[in-house]
């Protein structure tokens, strides 16, 4: 019984399975928080245009554009790594 427990530990690498379980959540909230801000911007701009707010519309756009760029970037990101290597 001991043996099996010391052949799995040397056929499982412990640390890269958890460094890739912790980099697969962190990117996977990230990319979800970055994609909910760029929804949630592009609808406070649209209703803040309609009630003529400028600059509470500016503001939504803003967070929008910034929500969008982040995804762009994870996703950038996430290509690069898997074709690299």
């Amino acid at each position: 019984m001991n043996s099996s427990i010391g052949t799995l530990a040397t056929v499982v690498d412990w640390e890269a399975l958890l460094d890739t379980t912790l980099a697969s959540i962190v990117a996977g909230v990230g990319v979800t928080i970055a994609t909910a801000t760029a929804i949630y911007g592009f609808a406070t701009f649209a209703e803040m245009r309609r009630e003529n707010r400028a600059l509470a519309a500016a503001g939504g756009a803003a967070a929008a554009i910034l929500g969008l760029l982040v995804f762009s970037a994870a996703i950038a990101a996430g290509l690069f790594v898997m074709i690299r290597g």
